[in-house]
């Protein structure tokens, strides 16, 4: 009787595993993987986070190289060792940082496959960077971004349309049953309070609406460097205990149950999971129109979608959805179909398990380039042009 399949070792290298959205990913991945066909490793350029011990909870082992902030072109060959060492089969990396690393590191380790995923629009990259991923990338066997608007993008940065592609990010929607929206409950917002949000104009599009209705509240969850300049702006503006800065908040379905209506008032975004979170929940919502909301909202049917940057748009959203109840409720009726189907975590980690597979499984079955010891044998020669890049 032939011996079963070892499964597939697949390494997930990360720049941290803090909570945000792309890491809240990761722990997806962790509950939602095939456990017969694959096996994970969690790695974190930086210290584990506060997200490791979830992963871990799940039965993965994680990694923390422990680097601090700059080019460490020697990384790639401390990665190449860490991906010889766990005999992995394939390595996925999740955004650029990582890629500039991980994906010269497991051609020089001899991988079989590499994917990456472009979780957001890297609107904080420097040049330089975005040079480094451009080259980086060359070593990428899928280039996946999370949203149509992220993909354009990276093809305007000088990757070949023909190997990019669209994945959207999902959410496990039996975690966030559906609700209907709380009749008088709060306005909410849930992410982290860095200068992207721009919770500064959801603050200032709250006191117009406070002028007009002196009992609409806002609950602002999620912790970040922008925190205690918000909570001066929201003195100056007189806000009272009309918005409560919540900080970290662990029991988001409970949160969004409370609410009303959701908000998202990004100047950039990728594919905001507390979005999908706050839809699958059955609340309507207002958002900018910016990076792939549009993708995942559809204005004037599961929410309204408005310019970035305007208190006076966005405040009028507020208040058109705060005072109808019908169309409230009909918009988060309407939001829930739609992550139902478009946006579901278990459809969204089976398409990668495809791709490792297939792109191994063609691999296995190619020996034209195959050499002595079983490895298929890669080029090199942008790995050395990306660490001679980096030293400059």
């Amino acid at each position: 009787m032939a011996e079963s399949r070892k499964p597939l070792k697949v390494l997930h290298v990360t720049g941290c595993l803090d909570v945000g959205g792309q890491e809240k990913l990761l722990v997806e991945f962790a509950r939602h993987a095939d456990r017969r066909r694959f096996a994970l490793h969690f790695v974190s350029l930086e210290k584990r986070g506060t997200l490791a011990c979830e992963l871990e909870a799940e039965g993965w082992p994680v990694t923390a190289l422990d680097i601090t902030p700059g080019l460490r072109p020697s990384l790639i060959w401390r990665l190449a060792r860490l991906f010889r060492h766990e005999k992995a089969d394939a390595v996925h990396t999740h955004n650029e940082r990582p890629l500039i690393y991980a994906a010269p590191a497991a051609r020089l380790a001899h991988l079989r496959c590499v994917v990456h995923t472009r979780h957001g629009r890297g609107v904080r990259n420097t040049r330089r960077q975005n040079m480094l991923a451009r080259l980086a990338a060359r070593a990428v066997d899928r280039y996946v971004c999370v949203s149509e608007d992220s993909a354009c993008l990276a093809v305007e940065q000088g990757l070949p349309q023909s190997r990019v592609e669209i994945l959207h990010n999902g959410i496990d929607t039996r975690l966030f049953a559906y609700q209907k929206p709380c009749d008088g409950g709060p306005a909410v917002v849930v992410a982290r309070l860095a200068p992207e949000k721009d919770v500064a104009t959801l603050l200032r599009a709250t006191s117009i609406v406070l002028k007009r209705q002196p009992t609409f509240r806002l609950l602002v969850a999620g912790d970040g460097p922008c925190m205690a300049d918000l909570q001066g702006l929201a003195g100056e503006l007189a806000l009272g205990d009309r918005v409560q800065f919540l900080g970290m908040v662990h029991d988001v379905p409970a949160l969004l149950a409370q609410a009303s209506l959701f908000v998202l008032p990004s100047l950039s975004e990728g594919v905001s999971l507390t979005l999908l979170e706050a839809m699958a929940r059955g609340l309507p919502v207002v958002a900018t129109g910016v990076g792939g909301t549009p993708e995942v909202v559809a204005d004037q049917e599961s929410g309204l979608l408005v310019p970035a940057g305007n208190p006076v748009a966005l405040a009028e959203a507020m208040m058109r959805l705060a005072n109808d109840v019908k169309l409230a409720r009909q918009m988060g009726e309407a939001g829930r179909r739609r992550v139902e189907q478009r946006f579901d975590i278990r459809r969204m980690v089976a398409a990668y398990e495809r791709m490792y597979a297939s792109k191994i499984t063609e691999d296995r079955h190619d020996s034209v380039d195959d050499g002595p010891d079983g490895a298929r044998r890669r080029s090199v020669g942008s790995d050395a042009a990306l660490a001679a890049a980096a030293r400059d």
